[in-house]
């Protein structure tokens, strides 16, 4: 085991003893809350041995990008697929200067997508620990993350011809249909997530990843963030807050459900229909907060097409109990899909089992029967 782990460790060990130690000063209750503190510390280092990688198995070939711990590479890694000698990988890295904190953060975050098996959410492949760097697997997303590939299909970037991020058969603009396929590939990952009891908190086109057949996947959570750091904003003094995201609730009250990841799916599909325009442009993070909490919500973007802008109002219904959850704008959206969605999602899967929901009636077609203002009942 390298100097890194042996390191982690030792600082373990040290303040088991010490709240050993001090137990006798101590109630029960807190030692318990310190126990627990170590444990979770521990846990990803435990979780991630289970899924190690032989170094010499890992070939670094260009830089991707800054990542929210370090650089992420493109690689080739032998035989970490099961019937594939050799397979393109994403792979993570850790700053030499991280902290180890952010070092078992770095860990943490993979140990959260190991427990992931969905089309649409990125894989974890595996992980090497032993020796320097540490390294985190991933499968190679080829477009980039959902924003510079939206971006990308503006009418002022870079011609398809130099711009890999761009297919060839690319128009200027989305079609409505290729608009619901990226929605619902969206969803269907969110799906996946809420079954395994997950909120994302920071769902965005940033934080989703455009696979080479241009798949749309739920990221790798963190890989975008130091890149957009704009996105991001500091409130009173805690951490990064993306705030032209987030639902009413959980800008006033800090909650996080399922039900605001649907408010935040509602401002990726705006993004996908404005080629990722900022939204809320024009107004400084501040006003967002207020406006949003006032029951202000994004405006409909020009020539977004009714049933992309009918599924946003439903998103951005101010009671979360109003939203629809992920399974629901599936089963809205699925007649007008891609067959091979069928065969991949988790929709369709076996492992699909739809939770309990408090039953209400959502038209796509007919929305202005449903009250967005806050102040309505429901």
């Amino acid at each position: 085991m390298n100097v890194f782990f042996l390191l982690i460790w030792r600082l373990l060990f040290i303040a088991y003893i010490l709240i050993a130690g001090s137990s006798s000063s101590r109630d029960s209750s807190d030692c318990v809350c310190c126990s627990s503190t170590v444990e979770t510390l521990m846990h990803p280092i435990i979780l991630m041995l289970k899924w190690e990688v032989p170094r010499e198995k890992i070939t670094l070939l260009r830089e991707l990008g800054q990542g929210s711990f370090g650089m992420v590479y493109e690689g080739i890694a032998k035989d970490i697929v099961k019937g594939d000698p050799e397979t393109r990988v994403a792979v993570k890295t850790v700053n030499e200067s991280a902290s180890l904190r952010e070092r078992i953060e770095f860990l943490n975050e993979a140990s959260v997508m190991k427990a992931f098996s969905c089309h649409h959410v990125v894989r974890l492949l595996g992980v090497v620990s032993k020796g320097q760097p540490t390294l985190v697997v991933m499968e190679l997303m080829t477009h980039g993350d959902l924003k510079s590939y939206l971006r990308s299909l503006r009418p002022d970037s870079e011609p398809a011809s130099t711009n890999p991020s761009v297919p060839p058969h690319a128009t200027l603009k989305l079609l409505s249909c290729d608009m619901l396929q990226m929605a619902a590939e969206i969803a269907d990952g969110m799906a996946y997530l809420n079954a395994k009891k997950f909120v994302h908190r920071d769902l965005a086109a940033r934080n989703c990843m455009v696979a080479e057949d241009f798949t749309v996947k739920i990221g790798d959570f963190g890989m975008t963030r130091d890149i957009y750091e704009t996105d991001y904003y500091r409130k009173g003094g805690k951490g990064l807050l993306p705030v032209r995201w987030m639902a009413p609730e959980s800008l006033k009250d800090g909650v996080f459900t399922a039900h605001s990841d649907c408010w935040s799916f509602g401002v990726v599909l705006w993004e996908i229909s404005t080629l990722a325009e900022q939204p809320y442009q024009g107004l400084s993070n501040e006003q967002v907060l207020k406006f949003v909490m006032d029951g202000g919500y994004l405006d409909r973007p020009d020539n977004c097409p009714e049933r992309m802008h009918n599924l946003m109002q439903m998103c951005w219904q101010y009671n979360p109990k109003m939203r629809p959850m992920f399974h629901e704008i599936i089963e809205m959206l699925r007649e007008e899909l891609h067959p091979s969605f069928q065969e991949v999602s988790f929709f369709y899967s076996e492992e699909n089992k739809v939770p309990e929901t408090e039953e209400f009636d959502l038209d796509l077609d007919n929305m202005e029967s449903i009250p967005l203002d806050p102040s309505a009942t429901c």
